[in-house]
């Protein structure tokens, strides 16, 4: 759900433009004749490319970025594109295909698209050149949302590609994010926005300072940046999401249009309340059926867990939308009748079930990537919706975990509030999905609307616990069992693969993840336990054998200790020590902790074990230790992961913290004959 024209636009913002979808024929579009390039195209092909773009060898470079959004009486608005982007390498012919999105109630007027060559020659594309396309490509989805793509004449190295465009936008959103930044440097670029008699604007800023708009006439304001270099990440490991550190900027006009950055995110919660007014209302179906559900449940826990394993597991995820659905849930009545929804649906669903029981819930608009909601820039970027559930006070039952406080905007001193995502299948109450954690969301609660941050589980709730039972051969072979315990995110995960997967794929999976750190492995039974059950952990026993996984050096055997998995991060930059820019991604909060026992080979004796090891950089710890007693091997070690993410600054602790691990993963026993 959510924006889907401003999520769209940000995902061809980043590494990857807008390509045709199969499976959709073109439409024609209106003929006419054959027009020169307007004067801004071509003043635009005169720019020279910058020295920045040649020396980041990046492929295209947008020349000339514009929008202008007029707005009428009625607060609807008109946007007008100009778009111009040398093409420098041929990988850069993707940034000449122009596009236009357009849904029931966002009507494309105009699209025009000329190619300027290296050699001043002029082309303008014809209708063959474009395609009408859906943008639904999973099966899940119907909804009238669909893109105008046009690929240009003459797109080769060296050309200009300008294209224009006029979009009416839709009537119910006064708001419009300007992605002032690309995967490549751009050189000039501008939002100019034209207001009636009487109209006001609001503006925030995400990951550049603020501009300072001209006033080029009544009520008429004009942002220009030049020289914005590219956000290009495809050299960085573990960071944040493209459209969680590109640049942009949001601008909104009519009732969203208050001043401050509470009072913006306030507005925002409001209109989103009002838009879902009644839709949860509880029918006496749903009423009979929530509490056919929690008859007998012995506490508030078993209540919101049988009704939201309900949603979980009985509502279909399917989208169907048409205009004002892409942001508006269906009524209760009809979801539950129908069986099926999408993520405002579920939560709608599951906010008039809880309601029927006397639990007061909440919408809560999200963005499935941490980091696209910043809480300095009210928007409504976020494109997932899920629930905030009111707890009681005192309520403290210790599997709630996915727990927050509201501020008392009504002067009652804040809500506790249980944070749950009811289109996530697999994780239960209580429990939030890793990259969920530590995001931000708008809390639609009417006055008391307000921008929140999601908790951070403690590492305690989830993870890994295995344990393996093994027996060396004097020819270095081991046999052994292996348990492994998953909880929280890895079992979340694990459960999708298995649901997702046939048995010969999950067969294949688990042998891949085992072979990678036993070669010679012999895969030769396993078993998952508690598969469905998302109130349990997810269990799992392998059975295998590896040969040579000791090898000789004449008297001596050696091995690795650590038999099974590994808790490195790959991050080349941090660890060679080069200037990290953005923040480090860890991944979800967990403990994940090995035991491994080896039975030594008769007539063996340890002669040498890796030195223990002990590390804690407060975002995360890491400690293991090998021992010897009589004819067994020992090996534990322990990996904890309290933060979602860290900073650029902490890039040092982060290294010293991998080199702990990799040396102690690498670390071998020395095994002598007698």
């Amino acid at each position: 759900m959510g924006n889907w024209r401003t999520d769209l636009k940000m995902a061809v913002l980043g590494l990857v433009f807008v390509t045709v979808l199969p499976g959709w024929a073109s439409v024609a579009w209106a003929k006419e004749k054959s027009m020169p390039a307007p004067d801004w195209a071509v003043e635009a092909a005169k720019t020279p490319t910058p020295v920045v773009a040649v020396a980041t060898n990046a492929p295209a470079v947008i020349l000339f970025d514009e929008y202008k959004i007029t707005v009428d009486e009625q607060n609807r608005a008109v946007e007008l594109r100009r778009f111009a982007v040398r093409l420098l390498k041929p990988q850069g012919r993707e940034y000449g295909h122009c596009y236009a999105f357009y849904d029931t109630d966002e009507k494309l007027k105009n699209f025009h698209t000329w190619t300027i060559a290296a050699d001043g020659k002029q082309f303008q594309a014809k209708d063959e050149d474009y395609s009408d396309q859906g943008l639904a490509e999973a099966t899940v989805l119907q909804f009238d949302a669909r893109v105008r793509v046009v690929n240009p004449p003459g797109a080769d190295p060296g050309a200009v590609v300008a294209c224009e465009t006029e979009v009416l936008l839709q009537p119910y959103m006064h708001e419009e994010n300007w992605a002032i930044q690309y995967d490549v440097p751009v050189v000039h670029e501008a939002m100019e926005l034209s207001l009636p008699a009487g109209g006001h604007y609001a503006e925030s800023w995400r990951g550049y300072p603020a501009v300072k708009p001209a006033e080029t006439g009544a009520n008429q304001l004009r942002w220009e940046i030049t020289n914005m270099p590219g956000l290009d990440l495809a050299r960085f490991r573990s960071t944040p999401p493209w459209s969680a550190l590109a640049a942009r900027m949001s601008v909104k006009w009519g009732d969203l249009a208050v001043k401050g950055t509470d009072n913006q995110w306030l507005a925002l919660g409001t209109w989103e309340s009002g838009l879902q007014t009644h839709r949860f209302d509880p029918t006496p179906e749903i009423t009979a059926k929530a509490q056919e559900l929690t008859a007998g449940a012995p506490d508030l826990y078993t209540k919101l867990e049988r009704i939201t394993d309900y949603v979980q597991k009985n509502i279909r995820y399917f989208i169907v939308e048409k205009g004002i659905g892409g942001m508006q849930a269906h009524w209760a009545a009809d979801i539950y009748r129908n069986k099926y929804g999408d993520c405002k649906d579920k939560t709608t669903l599951l906010i008039s079930m809880l309601q029927a029981v006397g639990v007061q819930a909440h919408y809560f608009h999200v963005n499935s990537e941490r980091g696209v909601i910043d809480p300095k820039e009210p928007s409504l970027i976020g494109n997932h919706m899920i629930t905030a559930i009111e707890l009681p006070a005192g309520e403290n039952d210790p599997r709630l975990l996915a727990r927050v406080k509201t501020a008392g905007l009504d002067k009652t001193g804040g809500k506790t509030l249980l944070i749950f995502d009811p289109t996530d299948e697999w994780t239960p109450v209580g429990l939030l999905d890793g990259d969920l954690q530590g995001a931000y969301g708008v809390l639609a609660d009417g006055a008391n609307s307000q921008i929140l941050q999601m908790p951070v589980l403690p590492a305690e709730a989830e993870g890994v616990t295995r344990q393996g039972s093994f027996t060396l051969a004097d020819n270095g072979e081991l046999t052994g069992e292996v348990r492994e315990r998953r909880t929280g995110d890895d079992a979340q995960r694990e459960r999708m693969f298995i649901k997702r997967s046939d048995a010969k794929e999950v067969h294949e999976q688990l042998e891949r993840r085992l072979s990678a750190d036993l070669p010679g492995l012999a895969f030769k039974d396993y078993q998952f336990a508690s598969v469905t059950d998302l109130e349990k952990p997810l269990d799992l026993t392998v059975k295998l054998t590896a040969e040579n996984y000791a090898h000789t050096a004449g008297p001596l055997l050696l091995l690795r200790p650590r038999v099974l998995g590994s808790h490195t991060h790959s991050v080349p930059d941090v660890m060679e020590g080069k200037t990290r820019l953005y923040p480090i991604v860890l991944g979800h909060p967990g403990t994940w902790k090995d035991s491994f026992d080896i039975a030594l080979p008769a007539g063996y004796a340890v002669d040498d074990t890796p030195e223990p090891v002990s590390v804690d950089v407060q975002f995360a710890s890491y400690k293991s230790a090998v021992t010897a007693k009589g004819n067994m091997l020992h090996y534990e070690s322990e990996y904890v992961v309290r933060d979602v993410e860290i900073s650029p600054a902490k890039a040092a602790e982060f290294r010293r913290l991998e080199q702990a691990i990799v040396m102690s993963e690498k670390g071998s026993a020395v095994l002598k004959k007698q």
